[in-house]
């Protein structure tokens, strides 16, 4: 006598099984999504805090061997069309390449929108640089870099509840509030 095995157990998983794995899956990567995200934004402000050292440390020996700053003054100079549209290395004149190998740019810059751009303006004895209208920064996760002139308010003075839009450096706290 042929015994004969019994085949009907069903081997796999059921709708229920795969739904729940699909949920699970689904809902670890939106997780991972999320803090991806939120590194990469820090990372954006880390890299624009470190390009404004350079540019500040590169214009103080500009002006340690010229006796000034160079010089564009009433004018602002940026790559943004909103403020001339310059090329990269000619938004601060003579920095590049003696002082600076390459004038950096902000990492989310958008030329024709004038957003996140890099803005320089000297009358040769002060300067200002700045990093302006940046959409996905937090500028009071650094406040001393805040850019007092453009929060509404006055005297270089930083109003509560203001909407700031600016992340400056310049030649000394005295300097002119641009």
């Amino acid at each position: 006598m042929i015994k004969t095995i019994n085949k009907s157990k069903n081997k796999g998983f059921t709708l229920i099984e795969l739904l729940v794995v699909i949920a699970i899956i689904s809902l670890l990567s939106s997780l991972t999504m999320s803090s991806l995200s939120s590194a990469r934004q820090k990372s954006r402000a880390t890299k624009r805090i470190e390009d404004m050292k350079v540019i500040q440390t590169a214009l103080e020996m500009y002006f340690n061997d010229n006796n000034a700053y160079p010089i564009t003054f009433p004018s602002w100079r940026s790559e943004c069309s909103g403020m001339g549209s310059y090329a990269a290395n000619n938004v601060i004149p003579g920095l590049v390449p003696t002082y600076l190998g390459k004038m950096p740019a902000d990492p989310m810059m958008n030329k024709t929108a004038n957003t996140s751009c890099y803005a320089y303006a000297s009358d040769g004895k002060d300067y200002a640089f700045m990093d302006f209208n940046v959409p996905d920064l937090n500028y009071m996760s650094v406040p001393s870099l805040v850019d007092t002139a453009r929060d509404g308010g006055v005297n270089c003075e930083t109003l509560d509840g203001a909407v700031i839009t600016a992340w400056k450096v310049r030649s000394s706290a005295d300097s002119i509030c641009w």
